[in-house]
C-alpha cells in the first residue's frame, strides 16, 4: 500500500494437463492435487489458481505453465525465499533459457490468436534494466522476434526501494509482455519461446504462457466523437496527443456524447481528466495509451477523475482499452497511477492496466465506483487501493497479477470505507503485502476471490486496524460486519523480513487499536499456506468466527496467535500441518476459543509455546516439499548461541527506525537543520535555536512501533568537548497527545566514549517521538548528529 497526496471467459488448462480433482467441501469447493503431468520439465505438481470453480475472475485466456510445457532449458524451483528468481514466479517455478537454441515450447488446447507470457531478464550493473527479443515460432516455422525487457523490474533494499544494484535485497524480477499472431490458431499447434541470441541477455527465464482469442476490434459507436478523425489524435504515437484527447473528452462532456480511441498507440504525458463522459476504445489489445513526461516524471499517462477538493467526477465510464505506462521507480508522492482521483458513480469495464505505480488508486470520498472484467499487471505498488472514504464501492472479476504492494486494498485513512467488495478476483504474486487487505472500514465483503503465491511481509487475505488514520475516534477503524466469504487461499503467507518470522495466510493485526468487530470468514480454502493458515499479531481481534473452513497444507501450524482476542470455530478442518501441534499461542487463555461442531486437526491443549520459530514445511497440496527459513536470504545465518525470540512479544523490527524519518524541531541554528538527526551520518548534526531552552526535537517514525531503546549521538572528533545534555522523551501515536517515555535526566557525551548516550524506554507503542531538551553543559543549544530508535 502506497500513501498518495490529497488532492465471459475460458479458463486455465495446461499443456501437459495438471489434474485437479474437485471435491465438495460443505458448500466450499475444494481443490486436491491428485498427480504429476508428464512433460519434460517435470515441475513439481502444484494447484493452480485458475483452476478453482466459482470463484476468482473468469478470465479471457488458457494459462500453461513452463515448468510443465517442453523445453530443454533448466528447471527453476520450487522455492519460496525472498530474493530468489522461483519466489516471484507462478507455482514458484519456472524455467531458464541460457543458450542459444534454448525453448520453452507450449501445446495450444483451444484456437488462439493472441499471447501473453511472463518472463524475467537479468538487470544491468547500471540499474537501469536491458532490452532483448526472444522469438516466438509456430510449429517450427519462421521466427517473430518479441521485444523484451528488464527495465520496469529489479527493485533494491528497503521500502520504497531503489534501483541501485549495490543495495541489498533484489526483487520483482519479472514483467509480461504480449504478441498477435497475424491469424488464428488451430488447437494442437506449437507455440515456441526460443532464444536466437545471448547478446542482448545471458538468460531468459519463462514462468508461463497466456492464450487468447482476441474479438475483432469494436468499431465507432454511432454517434460518438474520435480523438484521431475529429481531433488529430496522432495513433502511431509518435506525437505528444494529450492535449487533443483531453479536449476530445471535455467535448463528449458538454455534447452528451461518447468518446471513442481507435485502434492505436497514442503518447499520453499527463492525466487525461474525465467527468460526465464515456471514453471507449475499440478493445484493450487495439486502443493503448502509453507515455510519461520527458522532463518531469512526476507526470505520465493515466486517466483521473477530478480529486474530492476539486468537487470529484461521477457518471463515468471507462471501457475498451489499455493503458501501458513507463513507470520504473516507486515515488509514493507521484499521481502516476492507471485511472486515479475521485470517480463516484462510475465505471472502469474492460481496461487494461500495466506498468503504472497503481493500477488504480481512488482518494475518496467518493460512493458506487465499480472496476470490473479488467487486468492489472506489472505494478511498482498497489494494484487497486480504495483510499480515503470511499464507499459502496467494488472490484470484480478482475485479474491482478504481480503488483509490487497489496494487490487489492482499502486504506480508511480518516475517512470511513464503508460497505465496499472485493468479490470475484484472482489476485496473484503480489511482490510486497497482501493479495487482498482492508485496512480498516465498516461493513466490508470479501467473497469468492482466488488469492495465491504472496512473496513477503504480507499474507493472502488481512484484516487490520493498522496504518495511519485507521481509528475508532474517526469512525475508520475495522467495524459492523466484515465478509469474508467463499475464498480460496494457495501458497499464500510468507516470510516478514523485518519480523524474522512467517505471516499467515489470512491474519488479523489489531496494531493501532484492537478489533471489536463481527469477522465472519466461511466457505473457504486455506491450501498449502508457507507458514500458519491463520494468524493473529500486534493487537487484539475480537468477534472472530469460522465456519466451513478447510485448511489443507500449512508450513508452520494452523493456528499462530501472538495476540488476545475471541473466537469461533465450526466445521473447521485441518490436514498436513507440518508441525505435530498445530498450534502455537503464548498469550494462553487471553485468545479464547469457542469449539462447536465439526472441528479435526487443528486444535491441541495445551498449545505449543517454544520461543522459536520452526522451518517451514512446503506441502505443494500435501506432498512434502521441504523449505527452509525464514530469515532474510542475503543475511547471514543466526549464530545458534543467540538467545531466541519470544513469540509472546511484539515483532521486532532490525535496524534503526528513525533513519531517514520525518523529523522537525522548535528551531535550528544557521544550516544545522533536524533533517541531520536522522540523516545517518554521525558527522553532520542538528543544533537548535541557541539560548532559547527548551527545545524539542520531534520524529515520525511512520507506524506505531515498541521503542525500547534510543542512542543518541554527537560528532565523534575530538574536537567535541565532553558534555551533559538534560532531556526528556515523550512519544505520541497520534501526533498530539503526548506521553512521558522517559523523565528528564543529564546524559554525558564523552569523545572519548564515542560521544554517544543511550536511552532506555518501556516499549510503549510510539509512533511519534519527542525529545526535548533543557540544558546543555557545553553549547547554549541543544545538538544531536543521531536520534535512533531501536525495539530491542
Amino acid at each position: 500500500m502506497t500513501p498518495s497526496p490529497r488532492h465471459p471467459w475460458p479458463r486455465r488448462s495446461l499443456a501437459a494437463s495438471l489434474s485437479l480433482a474437485l471435491a465438495a467441501f460443505g458448500t466450499a469447493a475444494a481443490v486436491v492435487l491428485s498427480g504429476a503431468p508428464a512433460a519434460e520439465a517435470a515441475g513439481v505438481p502444484a494447484p493452480s489458481p485458475l483452476a478453482v470453480p466459482g470463484r476468482g475472475a473468469t478470465v479471457p485466456f488458457t494459462e500453461q505453465e513452463a515448468e510443465y510445457a517442453a523445453t530443454n532449458g533448466t528447471l527453476i524451483g520450487p522455492n519460496r525465499l525472498y530474493g530468489t528468481l522461483p519466489s516471484e514466479a507462478s507455482g514458484r517455478q519456472a524455467v531458464t533459457l541460457d543458450a542459444v537454441g534454448e525453448y520453452v515450447e507450449f501445446t495450444l488446447t483451444a484456437p488462439a490468436n493472441a499471447m501473453s507470457f511472463r518472463y524475467s531478464l537479468p538487470d544491468n550493473a547500471a540499474g537501469s534494466g536491458r532490452d532483448a527479443s526472444i522469438d516466438v515460432r509456430v510449429n517450427g516455422g519462421s521466427a517473430k522476434a518479441v521485444p523484451v525487457t528488464s527495465k520496469y523490474g529489479w527493485y533494491y533494499g528497503g521500502y520504497p526501494f531503489n534501483n541501485n544494484p549495490g543495495d541489498t535485497d533484489p526483487h520483482h524480477f519479472y514483467d509480461e509482455a504480449r504478441t498477435m499472431f497475424g491469424t488464428t490458431l488451430a488447437a494442437g499447434t506449437k507455440v515456441r519461446l526460443q532464444v536466437s541470441s545471448t547478446a542482448e541477455s545471458p538468460s531468459f527465464t519463462i514462468d508461463l504462457a497466456d492464450f487468447e482469442q482476441v474479438a475483432d476490434p469494436v468499431a465507432r459507436p454511432s454517434g460518438a466523437l474520435d480523438v484521431v478523425a475529429d481531433f488529430g489524435a496522432d495513433p502511431t504515437g509518435a506525437a505528444d496527443s494529450t492535449a487533443r484527447i483531453q479536449a476530445a473528452v471535455d467535448a463528449g462532456r458538454t455534447q452528451g456524447k461518447e468518446v471513442y480511441i481507435p485502434r492505436g498507440t497514442f503518447q499520453v504525458r499527463d492525466h487525461i481528466v474525465v467527468d460526465k463522459v464515456t471514453l471507449r476504445g475499440a478493445g484493450p489489445w487495439y486502443s493503448v495509451l502509453t507515455g510519461r513526461d520527458p522532463s518531469d516524471r512526476s507526470k505520465a499517462v493515466g486517466v483521473y477523475g477530478k480529486y474530492a477538493a476539486q468537487g470529484g467526477s461521477s457518471d463515468v465510464l471507462l471501457k475498451d482499452f489499455a493503458i501501458i505506462g513507463d513507470i520504473r521507480e516507486r515515488v509514493d508522492n507521484d499521481q502516476v497511477n492507471a485511472i486515479g482521483g475521485a470517480l463516484s458513480n462510475s465505471t472502469v469495464d474492460n481496461v487494461w492496466m500495466q506498468h503504472t505505480k497503481c493500477g488504480a488508486w481512488m482518494d475518496g470520498p467518493m460512493d458506487h465506483f465499480t472496476i470490473k472484467n479488467s487486468r492489472i499487471l506489472d505494478q511498482t505498488a498497489d494494484g487497486v487501493n480504495f483510499h480515503y472514504g470511499v464507499t459502496n464501492s467494488t472490484v470484480t472479476n478482475t485479474f491482478v497479477r504481480n503488483t509490487g504492494d497489496d494487490g487489492l486494498a482499502m486504506w480508511a485513512e480518516n475517512v470511513p470505507n464503508v460497505k465496499n467488495t472485493f468479490s470475484f478476483n484472482t489476485v496473484i504474486l503480489p511482490i510486497l503485502a497482501n493479495n487482498i487487505v482492508t485496512y480498516g472500514g465498516k461493513d466490508i465483503t470479501i467473497a469468492d476471490n482466488v488469492m495465491a503465491d504472496t512473496i513477503t511481509n504480507g499474507g493472502g487475505l488481512h484484516i487490520a486496524n493498522r496504518y495511519p488514520g485507521v481509528n475508532s475516534g474517526q469512525g475508520t477503524a475495522v467495524s459492523g460486519t466484515v465478509t469474508a466469504a467463499r475464498n480460496t487461499l494457495i501458497r499464500t503467507g510468507n516470510n516478514d523480513y523485518n519480523w524474522r518470522f512467517g505471516v499467515g495466510a489470512v491474519w488479523f493485526s489489531g496494531l493501532n487499536e484492537p478489533i471489536n468487530a463481527t469477522i465472519n470468514v466461511s466457505d473457504s480454502e486455506i491450501l498449502d499456506s508457507s507458514y500458519a493458515a491463520i494468524h493473529l499479531i500486534e493487537g487484539a481481534t475480537n468477534g472472530l468466527h469460522f465456519d466451513r473452513i478447510r485448511i489443507d497444507g500449512a508450513g508452520t501450524y494452523a493456528l499462530q496467535i501472538q495476540s488476545p482476542g475471541t473466537a469461533t470455530f465450526d466445521n473447521v478442518v485441518a490436514t498436513h500441518i507440518a508441525q505435530s501441534n498445530p498450534i502455537h499461542n503464548c498469550v494462553g487463555s487471553g485468545f479464547r476459543i469457542t469449539r462447536g461442531a465439526g472441528n479435526s486437526g487443528w486444535y491441541a491443549d495445551p498449545p505449543a509455546c517454544t520461543g522459536t520459530w520452526p522451518d517451514p514445511v512446503w506441502t505443494n497440496g500435501g506432498v512434502p516439499g521441504g523449505g527452509s527459513g525464514p530469515t532474510d536470504p542475503t543475511d547471514p545465518p543466526t549464530d545458534p548461541t543467540d538467545p531466541p525470540t519470544d513469540p509472546t512479544d511484539p515483532p521486532e523490527e532490525t535496524g534503526n527506525l528513525a533513519r531517514g524519518r520525518t523529523v522537525t524541531a522548535s528551531g535550528h541554528a544557521d544550516v544545522y537543520t533536524p533533517a541531520r538527526a536522522v540523516d545517518g551520518d554521525a558527522n553532520s548534526y542538528w543544533e537548535s535555536t541557541n539560548n532559547a531552552f527548551p527545545q524539542t526535537l520531534t520524529v515520525d517514525l511512520g507506524a506505531a512501533k515498541a521503542v525500547k531503546r534510543l542512542v543518541l549521538k554527537l560528532p565523534p572528533a575530538a574536537a567535541w568537548s565532553t558534555r551533559t545534555q538534560t532531556l526528556a522523551v515523550a512519544g505520541s501515536t497520534d501526533g498530539t497527545t503526548y506521553n512521558t517515555l522517559k523523565g528528564s535526566a543529564g546524559y554525558t557525551f564523552d569523545p572519548a566514549g564515542g560521544n554517544l548516550a543511550t536511552v532506555t524506554l518501556p516499549g510503549t507503542a510510539t509512533r511519534y517521538l519527542r525529545l526535548t531538551f533543557t540544558a546543555n553543559t557545553g553549547w547554549p543549544a541543544a545538538q544531536l548528529s543521531e536520534l535512533e530508535a531501536y525495539t530491542s
